[in-house]
């Protein structure tokens, strides 16, 4: 069976052969198969026996082929990305600029395309490579195939609209309340950007433990970043911390990732909205069908990359503007003057396509991440596991939708984790690599994935370096149960 008729469902790409190997076997893929513990540790050690056997990964940590070809056009051999607008570039420029003092410019891309190239130094290019990872402005795989082949840009202003309708609808606000962004970090940022110009000057918090990007926007393009990471302190910090400066903004993620616990948001809404400072919540593990933050945040920011697409080979993301907030209108006409529709129409056709299976997809994750969960927790050779059922639950209780659940979502640490889990791991017969929401269960390293320079920091932080995250799909419960359980029996052998 070749890998374009494999169904990673009951055919995971998990062995070590399969180092590299794109998850799933798409050109468009955003997941890479690392299907070793030292193939992650080698992956963040940039390792050439690892680095060289990928053939996909995350796109905004791994520079496509397909965009690479565009930069190659457009740049030369100079150090070059392309991005999806004119004014994303200038801001990457001036971005260089101020990190590194190293010249770059823009050039332009084909007569009649967006695409807009920045050209820099190899000086300069660390600063270019972060700017497109920490702000999700990139040019998505599928722009950069349109673009290689000469396509026509066709504004498909109908498909957009159908997709805001029906995130709209997820959400309870208007269709014209969604702002479509290239990735879920742009809307982010896009966030970001709308509470800077609302009140520029400021710092920025971020609540609970980061998402890494998240909090690196914060402290790379702004004027300072804050670190509350305690979630039972988090109330009284912030408000100490409110009568000693006026804050920008707060970020929170509800749940927060990989630990699963969610900052108490009954508390704190009231308290930022006393002092005028909007919260923006990224719901991304949440997912808009198990919750409802409509009644505590000001923005809400979501990746269409995970469940609500569901396929693993396209990346888009919403910066929802709440009618409920009392800073509605305020945010809105800052967000509004920022906008620019950079999401690829290619890419809308096939989020708009499969946010319509998404509440059903959504339903079924729920209930095969719960049984999981509820059995992993029992298991001998489990120390401990994080799912939102559990972890800081009345908080998450109370933003909870009526018929929602828990995600499918959870993160565990083998007992003896240092030994165990690197075995445990290799022998999970499920795919393994970055990214989550996918169909197919995805389970990976996350600390050693997304902290490895800082794990002391992390671990300080209260998150365990040997966990492991589990991205629970839409397998046989019975047929998944029965493959973890296989790989724990390493955990109680060790």
């Amino acid at each position: 069976m070749t890998m374009n008729e494999r169904d990673l469902l009951s055919q995971p790409a998990w062995t070590g052969e399969e180092l590299g190997t794109p998850l799933p076997q798409s050109t468009h893929a955003v997941s890479v198969a690392l299907p070793r513990w030292q193939d992650v540790i080698g992956y963040e050690e940039k390792k050439p026996e690892v680095v060289n056997r990928l053939q996909a990964g995350y796109p905004r940590f791994v520079i496509h082929p397909l965009v690479q070809q565009v930069a190659q056009q457009l740049g030369g051999n100079q150090p070059c990305l392309p991005f999806p607008s004119l004014h994303v570039a200038e801001l990457c420029v001036k971005f260089i600029h101020e990190h590194t003092g190293e010249n770059a410019n823009v050039q332009a891309g084909r007569h009649g395309s967006p695409i807009h190239a920045v050209v820099t130094t190899h000086a300069g290019q660390p600063a270019l490579r972060a700017f497109w990872q920490h702000t999700g402005l990139i040019v998505s795989t599928r722009q950069a195939e349109a673009y290689l082949n000469g396509a026509p840009v066709i504004e498909d202003h109908q498909v957009r609209e159908s997709l805001r309708q029906q995130i709209a609808a997820l959400y309870g606000c208007a269709a014209h309340d969604v702002f479509l962004t290239p990735s879920g970090m742009a809307a982010q940022y896009a966030g970001f950007r709308a509470a800077l110009r609302r009140t520029p000057g400021r710092r920025t918090v971020q609540l609970g433990f980061p998402y890494v990007d998240t909090f690196k926007i914060q402290e790379k393009f702004g004027y300072g970043a804050i670190l509350l990471h305690d979630l039972p302190s988090i109330a009284s910090e912030l408000e100490h911390l409110l009568k000693r400066e006026p804050l920008a903004a707060c970020f929170c993620e509800i749940p927060g990732n990989p630990l699963l616990g969610s900052a108490d948001v009954r508390t704190l809404s009231p308290l930022l909205r006393s002092h005028h400072v909007p919260l923006i919540a990224d719901d991304v593990i949440g997912t808009p069908f198990n919750i409802d933050l409509s009644g505590h945040a000001d923005l809400i920011a979501t990746s269409f990359t995970k469940y609500i697409a569901g396929t693993g080979d396209v990346m888009g993301g919403a910066l929802i503007c709440n009618p409920r907030s009392p800073l509605y209108h305020e945010l809105k006409g800052h967000v509004e003057a920022g906008h620019e529709e950079l999401l690829w129409g290619g890419d809308a056709a096939i989020i708009d396509a499969q946010a319509h299976t998404f509440p059903e997809r959504m339903a079924r994750h729920n209930a095969t991440g719960l049984a999981l969960a509820e059995r992993l927790k029992a298991h001998p050779a489990i120390e401990r596991v994080w799912y939102p059922k559990w972890e800081f639950a009345d908080q998450y209780e109370a933003v909870r939708k009526p018929g929602g659940g828990w995600g499918s979502l959870l993160t565990f640490l083998p007992r003896n984790a240092a030994q165990t889990a690197p075995a445990i791991y290799d022998a999970l017969a499920v795919c393994k690599g970055p990214s989550l929401g996918t169909r197919f269960t995805l389970a990976c390293p996350f600390t050693l994935l997304a902290h490895y320079t800082e794990l002391e920091w992390a671990e300080a932080c209260g998150v365990p370096r040997n966990l492991i995250r589990l991205s629970v799909g839409l397998e046989d419960v019975e047929d998944l149960w029965a493959r973890l359980e296989k790989a724990l029996q390493h955990g109680i052998a060790s």
